[in-house]
């Protein structure tokens, strides 16, 4: 979450968040074979959509879990649709299934996922320290007083130098 003293500002465009969806599906082409795509929603549905096509995954489920009520901070989380009994009969354990998300913060969302399948592969496209050690795929870093500003919250604006934003 960003800090409101200190707030850093990470924009994504529709390119290169294709392009780093597209990293991440390269770096998950050995982590194979995966029986199943899990997309945690809403922010892994894109990501999701762009793996699954990559390596070629036909069961794709959905876990619906709210946590950012007011995009700036983090708030409880509630779990809206559980994992279907479907994809849990195929893997109990998770093993063989990929999950995917946009990005891991504080790593609260992954660890509810995790507990529900404990030998899933996480995989996020973006990754802050604190949730990191919850992923076992990321493609970028950022820090954790970054807020990732992706291309479906976005329109077009104009934006600020950086040399002229206050705590360069």
């Amino acid at each position: 979450m960003a800090n409101p003293a200190n707030p850093k500002a990470f924009p994504v465009s529709w390119d290169q968040f294709h392009r780093d969806a597209r990293a991440l599906a390269w770096r998950l082409a050995g982590a194979g074979p995966f029986s199943a795509l899990v997309c945690i929603t809403r922010g892994g549905l894109v990501p999701a959509a762009i793996v699954a096509r990559e390596l070629e995954l036909r069961m794709i489920e959905t876990i619906c879990i709210a946590s950012y009520h007011d995009y700036k901070s983090q708030g409880e989380l509630q779990v809206l649709k559980p994992i279907t009994e479907q994809i849990l009969s195929m893997s109990p354990d998770g093993s063989g299934i990929l999950v995917i998300d946009d990005l891991v913060d504080t790593g609260k969302t992954a660890k509810i996922v995790r507990d529900m399948l404990p030998k899933a592969h996480i995989a996020t496209v973006y990754a802050k320290p604190a949730g990191r050690p919850l992923v076992d795929t990321f493609v970028t870093e950022v820090s954790q007083d970054t807020w990732i500003y992706f291309p479906w919250d976005m329109g077009l604006s104009y934006q600020e130098p950086i040399a002229n934003v206050p705590s360069h």
